[in-house]
């Protein structure tokens, strides 16, 4: 092959001709770089806001923070799983065979998981954990977890559906502690924290002041006395503390009102939660670890709110009270002299708003306590010492209230519909009946779509005025039942089997 020395010229030509217009393309580049003009960007250096009112808020931040590192070991999350069998037939996922055989395959029992998520407050360093009843309610398997991520399996104590307070119990030794404070001594307008672990968020605090106090909101628990805040509580906040300034457990977190559901429902904060005072959670404690069952303090008197009508009835200024509508023959009020139509008007010195407060503060005394009670009988002022006894365990704990047991109706719980339930419900003032606060899902009346916060006007044309009414129609209604219900200021016809077929609804 013969070298061509022409060919290498011209093709070093093209080359260097190539490298120069690279070279001064970079070059232009560069130049223009160097000369061309950016805009100057420059991060404001604004001055540290201080003073004597930002060291005010200093001193705050440096509070709080002091209370959420001193009282966050002592919370815990708690994971609770159900498992229930479920009958499933093998043939049910297939369409084909449903069209053509329904249901005439045997059911095959299947395993089904539940989870869910609350929280807990650390009382004892041997590993007591105070939360809510609804956070471990028929959990066959329960698990802690700490802070510092160490986790435990947890064994329920006992449980107190009617306050909603359970005690569980970690093996530990040393274990971080939060300490109860004295929710006595809470005021409207108090700062509290909130722990616990909203929405699976875990560990978090919020916080707000006290809104309210000797609560009552719907039918979330039996004995209501709650203390009403606006820190922020969510699902997944149930069982965790309500801390003060000292970072002290004033109440136990246990329910929300919101704007997509009923209190404690699914739903969103909107700025109303409730708290368990400390007094009480740690009464029923302390019971329920002692003896696995919670003693209370008995009156023996079945009370009612005072509407304006009755309290001009029976003399008294205003509606603040609780009426005798009865006193239990041979009862601790009747030993000590109470007769119905007495007004009480105070407990050991304090004011009494309602019904609910007062059966909320005596069944957190205990048996034997000795109470003063201040009433009003025809107007004139009396005083009483009562020795509380033991509230029966057969008794319903509902203030007026009646459970059905047997028959078509059993499975119902109802209340006199007094002036705050009518409010708290939305009621219309012509509405008049009992309120059901509880139903069994089980029941016949819950497959026919009955619910807490349905007003009973009337059982088979009958009209039920109060409990009393209620308890005697409901004892003779053995078949089919026609119940007028009014339910959020809308009347409607409910006709309940025994057995939970056949009936229906028909709204007015």
């Amino acid at each position: 092959m013969r070298f061509d020395r022409r060919f290498l010229r011209e093709n070093l030509r093209g080359l260097s001709l190539t490298l120069i217009g690279v070279l001064t393309l970079g070059l232009s580049f560069m130049l223009y770089q160097g000369h061309h003009v950016f805009p100057d960007f420059a991060m404001a250096q604004g001055k540290e806001l201080d003073g004597p009112d930002i060291d005010v808020l200093e001193r705050q931040n440096q509070a709080y923070e002091r209370i959420a590192k001193a009282v966050t070991p002592a919370i815990v999350a708690i994971q609770s799983t159900q498992v229930t069998k479920v009958q499933q037939s093998p043939f049910l996922n297939d369409p084909f065979f449903r069209q053509f055989f329904g249901n005439m395959f045997p059911q095959v029992p299947r395993e089904q998981r539940e989870h869910a998520l609350g929280s807990g407050v650390i009382v004892s360093p041997d590993g007591y954990i105070v939360t809510n009843n609804h956070v471990i309610a028929k959990a066959t398997e329960i698990s802690v977890t700490l802070s510092d991520k160490r986790t435990f399996k947890g064994k329920v104590v006992g449980a107190d559906p009617q306050t909603d307070v359970a005690v569980v119990k970690i093996d530990g030794s040393g274990l971080p502690t939060a300490s109860f404070g004295d929710s006595d001594q809470l005021k409207v307008g108090d700062t509290v924290m909130a722990f616990g672990n909203p929405f699976g968020q875990y560990f978090t605090v919020t916080r707000g002041s006290v809104s309210a106090l000797k609560r009552a909101s719907g039918q979330i628990e039996v004995f209501q006395n709650f203390i009403q805040t606006d820190a922020a509580i969510n699902p997944g906040n149930s069982g965790g503390g309500l801390v003060n300034i000292h970072g002290q457990v004033v109440g136990i977190n246990t329910a929300i009102l919101s704007g997509n559901s009923g209190p404690g429902g699914e739903g969103g904060f909107v700025g109303i939660g409730f708290a368990i005072p400390s007094n009480m959670a740690k009464h029923i404690m302390e019971d329920l670890i002692k003896t696995g069952k919670v003693s209370r303090g008995y009156l023996g008197v079945q009370i009612t709110d005072l509407t304006d009508d009755l309290a001009k009835q029976f003399k008294v200024p205003d509606s603040a009270g609780a009426l005798a509508q009865d006193v239990t023959a041979g009862g601790p009020a009747d030993k000590a002299g109470l007769k119905t139509g007495d007004v009480i008007r105070k407990l050991n010195g304090e004011i009494i708003g309602d019904a609910g407060q007062l059966t909320a503060q005596i069944t957190n005394l205990s048996p034997g306590a000795v109470v003063t009670l201040d009433i009003l009988r025809d107007g004139q002022p009396m005083t009483f010492k009562v020795t509380l006894g033991e509230r029966p365990s057969d008794l319903n704990a509902r203030t007026g209230g009646g459970g059905v047991q047997q028959g078509t109706l059993r499975g119902l719980d109802v209340q006199n519909l007094t002036s705050s339930l009518r409010d708290q419900a939305g009621l219309p003032p012509n509405v008049t009946g009992v309120i059901i606060v509880q139903v069994d899902p089980n029941s016949p009346a819950a497959q026919f779509g009955l619910q807490e916060g349905d007003v009973i006007e009337s059982i088979n044309r009958q009209p039920v005025r109060n409990v009393t009414d209620f308890n005697k129609l409901a004892a003779q209604a053995k078949g089919q039942t026609l119940l007028r219900v009014n339910r959020q200021g809308n009347g409607l016809f409910v006709v309940i089997s025994p057995d939970g077929n056949g009936g229906g609804d028909d709204g007015q």
